[in-house]
């Protein structure tokens, strides 16, 4: 489905011409939600299969996501796998980094709570939600390709429900 079929578009017919009227919140979360670009952290068993989800069977590009290196030109973070103690502010300090507005996955059962090393670790953070905001949890030890794919388009889902105002409000983008 295009985007001709999901928003809704007038057409008003002037000398010359024609001219197309639709809700700006619309176009631009739209052009928000499939061009985002990831930054990907992946500490230990959860980033192979974050990397088989950018490879060619499951193809990331097809849902608009672009990976980039650097965190000042990414809006969505990948936290894939154990979080230690000692990683924490090093998570906190790229995420500060990130352009606004800006979201986090958090990918597995040891980025999402701890996983298996919950009571029996002293070096174990207990969710990385304890150190930076997580909008979307995907869950599983090591969750499959296509729990990653879905977690993106759950989160491609809340990015269109956003409203421009609310985001120039909060002070996200700088006008």
């Amino acid at each position: 489905m295009g985007i001709m079929e999901k928003l809704p578009i007038y057409t008003q017919k002037i000398p010359g011409g024609s001219v197309l009227l639709t809700a700006t919140d619309k176009v631009f979360n739209w052009s928000r939600k499939s061009s985002i670009w990831y930054m990907l952290f992946g500490l230990a068993c959860c980033a192979i299969e974050m990397m088989a989800t950018g490879a060619s069977d499951y193809d990331l590009d097809r849902l608009g996501l672009i990976f980039r290196g650097s965190p000042r030109q990414s809006d969505l973070m990948f936290i894939a796998g154990t979080v230690t103690l000692k990683m924490a502010p090093k998570i906190q300090t790229l995420y500060e980094q990130m352009a606004e507005p800006r979201y986090v996955i958090a990918m597995g059962n040891c980025a999402c709570n701890g996983g298996p090393y919950y009571y029996d670790s002293y070096s174990t953070l207990k969710g990385v939600d304890r150190v930076i905001p997580v909008d979307i949890y995907v869950t599983g030890c090591p969750p499959r390709p296509e729990g990653l794919m879905y977690g993106i388009q759950e989160l491609q889902k809340k990015i269109a429900k956003d409203s421009l105002a609310k985001i120039l409000k909060s002070g996200a983008v700088k006008s």
